[in-house]
């Protein structure tokens, strides 16, 4: 800066303007890589959309402007699938968080191993998600799966259930499945925050006489309270995107039984070569999730306020 300072008048200016326009020209790489990889595929679907295009017949290509948005409201998959994607993530993230928000607090206290414990709980997270549902499946055959064998052992069930072909349970058996993948990521988010809580205010509140209970809701919750608001964000989105489990797992089934949109989307698209109506599927819940998004932004940010 006192470089700067000693230059001439004209030379100042120039070199002031040039520093404030400098983080924007470092950022403008990023921007341009951003544009071409993520708004344009954008626009490309946000357009593909209004049109009727069928790979079976491409020269029958022709602009339809909202008649998939119109086909898609009266289409009852689509309601299916949207109460599926619906029960997907109302069920997943909170159990994710639940069950992570537990594992961290066991994970935070003194006890031999811990360290071991520590790496083993990344597990389920570091595994591809395929192998996982593999996995899962291979758990949940009604024949050979593991699962079964331990119900039917403990007389819990007296015949094998099956489970990723009971219109009923299969949806819940791969939300089981996915919060056993996805629970790693809380525990690992709280622990980290849970390090960060100074012990002097749980000394403080314990002289204070507040019992355990009291010290997590008055102490550790609000300590930890951040990293669950942005852990669940992130989670909802991944969340709501996630079809590969349900692909690998039931396919959609039985019958649509675990169809989410993404899943709806991607059948119409790249099995049935509706890319038309895939895409307008693919548009209407990126503005589902978007305003869920904004609404749950705007909610955090007012109680951080407070």
């Amino acid at each position: 800066m006192s470089a700067i300072s000693s230059l001439p008048r004209a030379e100042r200016r120039f070199a002031f303007r040039t520093a404030k326009l400098a983080p924007y020209w470092l950022l403008a790489p990023a921007v341009l890589v951003t544009a071409v990889i993520v708004f344009l595929p954008m626009i490309q679907a946000v357009t593909t959309s209004f049109y009727d295009l069928v790979l079976f017949r491409p020269n029958a290509s022709r602009f339809v402007g909202f008649a998939n948005y119109v086909k898609l409201f009266n289409d009852p998959v689509f309601w299916t699938a949207l109460g599926h994607t619906a029960i997907w993530i109302g069920l997943t993230v909170p159990l994710q968080m639940g069950l992570g928000l537990v594992t961290a607090l066991l994970l935070n206290r003194e006890f031999p191993w811990r360290g071991l414990a520590r790496a083993l709980i990344i597990i389920p997270w570091a595994l591809p998600s395929v192998v996982i549902a593999l996995m899962w499946r291979w758990i949940y055959d009604p024949t050979t799966g593991v699962l079964n064998d331990i119900l039917l052992y403990l007389s819990i069930v007296r015949s094998a259930v099956p489970w990723l072909a009971d219109p009923d349970v299969a949806l819940y058996a791969v939300i089981a499945t996915l919060t056993w993948q996805g629970f790693p990521f809380f525990a690992v988010m709280i622990l980290a925050a849970l390090q960060g809580i100074p012990r002097s205010q749980y000394e403080a509140a314990s002289l204070d006489g507040a019992s355990p209970w009291r010290q997590f809701l008055h102490v550790t919750l609000p300590g930890i309270a951040p990293v669950l608001a942005t852990a669940g964000l992130l989670r909802v989105i991944w969340v709501a995107n996630s079809m590969d489990v349900i692909f690998v797992m039931t396919g959609g089934g039985p019958g649509y039984a675990t169809h989410t949109l993404p899943l709806y989307a991607f059948v119409k698209a790249r099995q049935n070569l509706d890319f038309g109506y895939g895409t307008a599927i693919a548009v209407t819940f990126t503005l589902l999730l978007g305003v869920f998004v904004a609404i749950y932004i705007a909610r955090t940010m007012r109680e951080a306020a407070r």
